[in-house]
């Protein structure tokens, strides 16, 4: 079947991101521009229209109208999703030779950035939860000894990656994380991919957007937790600790010099959505028909784990003994299609389309999936052998760039890496260039391949 058959089918339970759910859930004024005739939307930068970083036209003022609705000094559309606009803030945050402390649940981007800024990724780790095989979030004891750890290992810290709320919805007290990064003197960037839709702010018992507590800059991936099209994102920056001279300059570096103009209109409608009413009570229905299928899979014994995001459903497949991305395959076969398959669990994105029928079909599915493959012993894993703090052995641009050979993982034992080992999804590297592959290492590696049978090889490129 070919690309363009595949996109105009739809004969599945979408339970994956995009979170408009093959357009059910776009903005109605983005879903009347598609059904204009074909291509009247694709335009250049016209003086009318203008661009992320043209001080004057259409998006200029979208954007900010966009920062004042939502209080903060400015924003930036992005058409590169939350990937460029992440890159574009580790590059105005530090300059070459700095180094970033960042967890190291880390999205990959982060550590390429590193490579374009010459800059250090300063790793630090996260809980984890071995139940299921999960970073967790950290509290504020936590993150000081980070702080008080990287310290030994750095004096020109330029600034902090904070990730909430993670890819399965878990979230953290942001307020008191930021506090404390803040009492530091440093700037910090949180990658809230995941979560937009906080910024409406519809219920006190669901997090808020770190950009209520303060954050520096925040990056939302708009077709991940809203509803925007792929790639749409935003950039928003608030106080004076990072130029927005050196924000825009990183963006120009980064970003196509020809963005989409569907895209830029996708990202003011998806915006517009989440802080208008109509928006908001649509939200507000996702999110409570969510909780009812929720609590209607857990009544009938479907094993879910608990998480901050009400619509993200964490499928505990080890519980059982059974691998995420077995179970996930027998979903597929049944035409229900997740999210995030891992050794341990199953996510499935609901979005903000309904899925009213979805529970008693989801819970035959499980069934007949116990069934086949009967109940065993909860599997459990290893703790990831990362120390609190870690820098790359070697530097990261210099190991990616190093002449390299190609050796078995078994054979690799006191070798320095030259790339990124990073099942995908989710997009959180085991091993970056430049760390060695010491004994701890190397055993956890192989144990991970067994999870991750088609992710991750038997073999590692390392310096020559």
């Amino acid at each position: 079947m070919g690309l363009l058959n595949l996109l105009s089918t739809n004969r599945n339970e979408n339970l994956f991101l995009p979170a408009h759910g093959r357009g059910n859930s776009l903005p109605k004024n983005i879903k009347t521009l598609l059904r204009l005739r074909p291509g009247i939307w694709d335009l250049p930068e016209l003086f009318e229209i203008g661009g992320p970083l043209i001080s004057e036209g259409a998006i200029a003022e979208s954007q900010k109208s966009s920062a004042y609705e939502v209080g903060v000094d400015r924003c930036w559309y992005g058409v590169n999703g939350a990937t460029g606009l992440l890159q574009s803030s580790l590059l105005a945050l530090a300059h070459p030779g700095q180094a970033v402390l960042m967890p190291r649940n880390i999205h990959k981007s982060c550590i390429q950035a590193c490579l374009f800024g010459g800059l250090t990724p300063l790793l630090f780790d996260v809980p984890y939860l071995t139940d299921r095989g999960h970073a967790s979030v950290m509290d504020r004891k936590w993150l000081q000894r980070v702080l008080k750890k990287a310290k030994e290992y750095e004096d020109d810290i330029a600034a902090v990656v904070l990730v909430n709320p993670t890819y399965q919805g878990y979230s953290a007290d942001m307020e008191s994380l930021i506090k404390e990064i803040h009492s530091h003197s440093l700037p910090v960037l949180v990658d809230e991919a995941h979560g937009a839709y906080l910024i409406s702010q519809i219920r006190p018992d669901l997090p808020k957007s770190a950009i209520s507590f303060g954050a520096d800059l925040v990056v939302h991936s708009l077709h991940k937790s809203a509803s925007g099209l792929v790639q749409s994102a935003v950039l928003w920056s608030q106080g004076d600790k990072v130029d927005p001279f050196k924000i825009e300059r990183a963006i120009e570096l980064l970003q196509t010099s020809s963005p989409s103009s569907l895209l830029l209109a996708s990202c003011e409608s998806s915006i517009k959505e989440l802080l208008e009413s109509k928006g908001i009570k649509k939200l507000r229905l996702c999110i409570e028909e969510a909780e009812m299928l929720k609590d209607f899979l857990i009544k009938n014994e479907v094993p879910l784990l608990k998480n901050s995001d009400p619509l993200k459903i964490i499928l505990h497949t080890s519980k059982f003994g059974l691998s995420g991305i077995e179970v996930d395959k027998s979903f597929i076969r049944k035409r229900m299609i997740g999210e995030l398959a891992e050794p341990g669990t199953l996510t499935f994105c609901l979005g903000l389309s309904s899925h009213k029928r979805l529970g008693k079909r989801f819970v035959r599915i499980w069934n007949e999936i116990l069934k086949a493959c009967g109940k065993q012993k909860p599997c459990f894993f290893k703790r990831p052998p990362f120390g609190i703090v870690s820098k790359p052995y070697k530097s990261y641009s210099d190991s990616w760039g190093s002449n390299f050979e190609k050796v078995n993982l078994k054979d690799a034992i006191g070798r320095i890496s030259v790339e990124m080992v990073c099942p995908y999804p989710p997009g959180i590297p085991l091993l970056i260039p430049g760390e060695i592959l010491d004994e701890a290492r190397v055993d956890w590696l192989i144990e991970q391949k067994s999870f991750w049978p088609e992710q991750i090889s038997d073999f590692v490129r390392v310096i020559s």
